[in-house]
């Protein structure tokens, strides 16, 4: 064995997951419809791995939401709200997944987080009174089954024990210590079982190790695997970490029964360093995350080269040669990109190409470099692919410290705003995109095929636009959005008008369960070519006498959600896109735009795993992006920003530091426990967190919105509130946003007029 991958993408080249499992939530196909698409999809993976020449290939990579969430299904970590229920097999996990309202009850999903620094999320496991953890499924042992059946022999995989437990929401007082025995016992039952199937490698994904580790967390860890790792028997155990480095423990892992260990070197560059401080034992093997599986270029060989021999420098232990992460991260293949000319693909590799490069990389350390492989490579690279635009890095070389400072300050602004705005108490907006109905896509697809000229494409997204600003006039919400039924994406759409960005055809990514992205690709050095959402917007405000919001994506963003660049900093690049925008939002306020919302829904995304590493290589170049963004605008235009899924309470102080003037962020699902962490801060920012889940298809009732609009104010004072969903509606159908958005006024007014009756 040379060469494995961690995992592969499991939607399917076009998206075929996706699909099918849309069609079974519409009750259009069979539960065993969607598990055949599902089969079909793991063996053409397994194959096309096979066939790449892989020698190793991992199974139970393939998830139809999560593999966090599989790996609790498997071992019963099911609150016992959603077996109440009643449900059987998909239907039970796709309740825990997207929430449940139907005639057998109506439950909320499980809490949504990022996965460590990547758009990918996965399900919060909850730990409480009345779990038991047990052996419930059977998914890594029938999908092993399934790959041997075909003759393909594969490396099971499955989330770890210690990842589990660091993830875990803990509930009615239960710590991680009242879990470890059952986990014990479960997982080597898992190895015990996979044994007797055949097995001879079990991969156990351990990425928490990656975090800072505490005595503790290091003793925690060890009392699990020193008990699990006795009862492997015959079959060898590779720890597979990724996203960062072991450099507070390393000295433990080798220390165990491990068999192989893997390491992220792309990432975790530091484990270099780590190896000099730990001999790495000569009889564990070690498996190189040396190609890159979250960016998209293609891999310079020299520098992999070198990258091994430095390895191979601090142990004599056998190499493997490994991704840095799972290869879900990027898209599938090159192959179905039509219009991307020769010129660009060739320095890019997706999920397939990159299996060839773990393959060339084996063939030129067997041979020389000589390989025709090498020599091609080091031809590409010996030439630059872009022309700097030396005029406006010089630009950003002169910024001073006044180009990242909006006066007057805060509080003088908000005020000077109140007398500007007048609206309610507990204003009410949305965060800015409505259902993309199927008519809206069908729009989209029909003028990029060129069946409709662009004329006719913009009158019908005018017309969605009129009726949607009619709707939300009817149910009475304060500062109205246009919809955003023009866009494609909120990175995508924003990167077609910008210079030094390329796009894909079918490079889609998954984000969770069926939601694909497709994320562009920072190519060259990055500045406005035009107006984006001038014309828009301008359109949208002269069809009400309402607020309506200017909508922008935010430049730590649109970084955060493209493939960037490997060849400057991400620090330069982002002051790039930055700049851009500025254009963007003093054109919207010469255009008579009063409230511009610019998204940083991924701000917190690529925050370094690492705690000291926070501010030195993130939150000091990324927090005064967004505030050169909006740094020029009058005290009378107000700045909104949004924000997704995250952990924020560890970052407080740096998003009050953006100084936006009100933020509204996605808080429902972890049950607003963000609004203590705001209140220890002396939080000056006005907020909206968000009082119901976008995500899920439920509908909240009138009543659970005013109660969490009553948990709010108890925490928030009612002047610093904002009354919004969880984030845009653009995933929901018609119907469910409407329903949803009506219970959200109507909650709004009781609790107005609660407020009302309080102070006279």
């Amino acid at each position: 064995m040379t060469t494995t991958i961690i995992g592969y993408p499991r939607i399917g080249e076009h998206r075929e997951l996706k699909f099918a499992t849309q069609k079974f939530f519409k009750k259009r196909i069979s539960a065993a419809e969607l598990q055949q698409t599902a089969k079909e999809l793991r063996l053409r993976h397994w194959n096309v791995v096979k066939d790449a020449g892989i020698d190793q290939i991992p199974s139970n990579d393939f998830s139809y939401f999560d593999n966090t969430l599989d790996a609790a299904f498997l071992l019963n970590i099911v609150p016992k709200r959603y077996k109440d229920l009643g449900l059987d097999g998909l239907d039970e996990y796709f309740a825990i997944a997207r929430g449940y309202q139907g005639d057998a009850g109506d439950v909320k999903a499980l809490p949504m987080k990022k996965w460590f620094n990547t758009n990918y999320h996965y399900l919060t496991p909850e730990f409480d009174q009345d779990t038991q953890i047990k052996l419930y499924g059977s998914k890594i042992f029938d999908e092993f089954s399934e790959a041997k059946s075909e003759g393909i022999l594969t490396r099971p995989v499955i989330v770890g024990p210690y990842t589990l437990l660091r993830l875990g929401r803990f509930l009615d007082g239960k710590k991680p210590a009242d879990f470890t025995a059952d986990l014990i016992k479960a997982y080597s039952e898992i190895i015990e079982k996979l044994e007797g199937l055949g097995a001879k490698w079990i991969q156990i994904d351990e990425p928490a190790l990656v975090y800072d580790q505490t005595p503790a967390d290091r003793d925690l860890f060890k009392q699990l695997y020193d008990d699990i790792l006795p009862n492997k028997g015959g079959v060898k155990v590779l720890l597979q970490t990724y996203f960062g480095d072991l450099r507070d423990s390393l000295d433990l892992v080798t220390s165990l029964d491990f068999d192989g260990i893997g390491l992220d070197f792309i990432e975790g560059r530091k484990n270099l360093e780590v190896l000099d401080d730990v001999k790495f034992p000569a009889d564990k093997i070690l498996f190189a995350g040396v190609i890159n599986g979250k960016n998209i270029w293609k891999a310079h060989y020299a520098k992999v080269l070198s990258t091994l021999e430095a390895i191979k420098q601090r142990t004599d232990a056998k190499v493997v040669i490994s991704t840095s992460c799972s290869l879900l991260h990027v898209p599938y293949t090159l192959r179905n990109e039509t219009k991307l000319p020769d010129s660009k693909k060739k320095y890019l590799a997706f999920a397939e190409e990159k299996l060839a490069e773990l393959h060339d990389i084996d063939a030129i350390v067997a041979s020389d470099l000589n390989n025709p492989a090498y020599t091609a490579n080091v031809a590409l690279f010996s030439k630059p692919r872009y022309e700097e635009n030396k005029e406006l890095n010089a630009k950003i070389a002169a910024l001073t410290d006044a180009d990242y400072t909006r006066t007057p300050a805060r509080a003088e602004r908000l005020k000077i705003q109140k007398e500007e705005f007048k609206l309610p108490e507990l204003p009410t907006t949305t965060i800015g995109s409505f259902p993309q109905s199927r008519a809206v896509r069908q729009n989209r697809s029909k003028l990029r095929k060129g069946e409709i000229t662009r004329e006719q494409y913009d009158q019908f997204n005018e017309e969605e636009t009129k009726r949607w600003i009619k709707f939300q006039e009817e149910i009475g919400i304060d500062v109205l959005v246009h919809g955003e039924f023009e866009r494609n994406d909120m990175v995508e759409y924003f990167g077609e008008h910008l210079n030094g960005y390329i796009f894909t055809e079918n490079a889609w990514v998954q984000s969770y369960g069926t939601r694909g992205v497709k994320p562009p690709i920072i190519w060259g050095d990055v500045s406005r070519r035009e107006p984006i959402t001038v014309a828009t917007s301008v359109f949208a405000q002269k069809q009400t006498d309402h607020i309506m919001k200017g909508m922008l994506t935010g430049p730590v963003t649109m970084l955060n959600w493209s493939f960037p660049r490997e060849d400057i900093s991400r620090e330069l690049s982002t002051k790039q896109l930055a700049l851009a925008l500025q254009e963007e939002v003093l054109d919207l306020e010469k255009h008579g735009i009063k409230i511009i919302q610019i998204d940083e829904a991924a701000l917190r995304e690529k925050l370094p795993l690492r705690k000291s590493d926070w501010y030195s290589k993130y939150l000091d170049w990324a927090v005064p992006a967004f505030r050169l963004v909006a740094s020029k605008v009058q005290p009378t235009t107000q700045i909104h920003t949004h924000m997704c899924y995250s952990e924020f309470g560890d970052i407080v102080k740096a998003i009050d530091d953006l100084d936006a003037d009100v933020i509204s962020f996605e808080a429902s699902r972890g049950d607003l426990t963000l609004l203590d962490a705001l209140q220890k801060n002396h939080f000056e920012t006005h907020v909206g967190p968000g009082v119901y889940d976008i995500h899920s298809p439920r509908i909240p009732s009138e009543q659970e919105i005013i109660d969490v609009i009553h948990k709010i104010l108890s925490k928030i004072p009612a002047d610093h509130v904002w009354i919004n969903p969880d984030c845009g509606l653009k995933t929901r159908d018609e119907p469910e946003a409407k329903a949803s958005l009506i219970n959200l006024v109507n909650a709004t007014k009781v609790v107005r007029e609660e407020l009302a009756n309080e102070n006279k």
